[in-house]
């Protein structure tokens, strides 16, 4: 998507899982926008490339960390060489994050540690670096939480999901008191069903896609671009006053919902 705005020229946001789906089109987004990135995911990929040759394409810088977020060391490291790449981050948008599917009496502990290590603890300490370097530089900045309607929305068989992305919005009003008074703002998105890779399988059964649509006021499913042009609205000094806030961006989904 293009924009005539500018509201990050001279800034960089962190983006982590920006490899592809929606962390590729916040990425690209923010970058044509102005904001250099630090794209992240757990290897360097084709997908990568395709997110560097955007921000490029946009006349912003990217830089690529592999890290995976799940282990601090490497969620701090991913901090520090954004700073030590482009001398200051902005903006940091935690947006990795992982299902595992299982009715909950057979969930293992594997995968359960995993879901929460990835969706929660990785978003967790990312922010704790960052902010650390804001306090540090005695600067303001943005945090953006990529939650996800089951932040509310109970989903069987995601048990351990659920419970992240409900971690995740306390996570985001708890920060946003904390860090308040430092000026620095923590919201989060919790989008609903939007058409990325991960959703391909569901995009191949016609019957499954039908019953979607239906528990969707719109009637569709959402774009990524959906999602990433709100993330530059919360990432944004337009935002500046808005803290501790969540938008759901479901097409109405979460209201709508009717368990099948």
């Amino acid at each position: 998507m293009t924009t005539t705005m500018r509201r990050f020229e001279g800034k960089t946001a962190v983006i982590t899982g920006s490899g592809r789906g929606i962390g590729q089109a916040i990425a690209t987004r923010l970058a044509s926008e102005g904001a250099n990135i630090v794209v992240n995911d757990l290897k360097h990929t084709e997908d990568v490339d395709t997110t560097l040759a955007e921000i490029e394409k946009a006349g912003a810088k990217g830089h690529f960390v592999a890290a995976d977020v799940s282990d601090v060391g490497q969620v701090q490291g991913l901090i520090q060489q954004g700073i030590d790449h482009f001398g200051q981050l902005d903006i940091l948008v935690n947006n990795a994050g992982i299902t595992r599917k299982a009715p909950f009496w057979e969930v293992s502990e594997s995968d359960y540690d995993l879901v929460m290590n990835v969706n929660l603890k990785g978003a967790f300490f990312a922010a704790q670096a960052f902010a650390k370097h804001l306090l540090e530089q005695k600067r303001t900045g943005r945090i953006v939480n990529i939650s996800s309607v089951h932040e509310d929305l109970p989903f069987a068989n995601f048990t351990s999901y659920c419970l992240s992305k409900g971690g995740m919005q306390m996570l985001t009003r708890n920060l946003a008191v904390e860090l308040g008074p430092h000026n620095i703002t923590v919201n989060g998105i919790a989008p609903g069903a939007i058409r990325t890779p991960i959703n391909k399988d569901l995009l191949t059964q016609p019957e499954l896609l039908r019953t979607l649509r239906e528990n969707i006021s719109l009637g569709r499913m959402g774009e990524t671009h959906e999602v990433s042009s709100v993330v530059a609205f919360v990432a944004s000094d337009e935002a500046a006053y808005v803290t501790g806030a969540t938008y759901f961006v479901d097409g109405g989904l979460t209201w709508h919902y009717e368990e099948q």
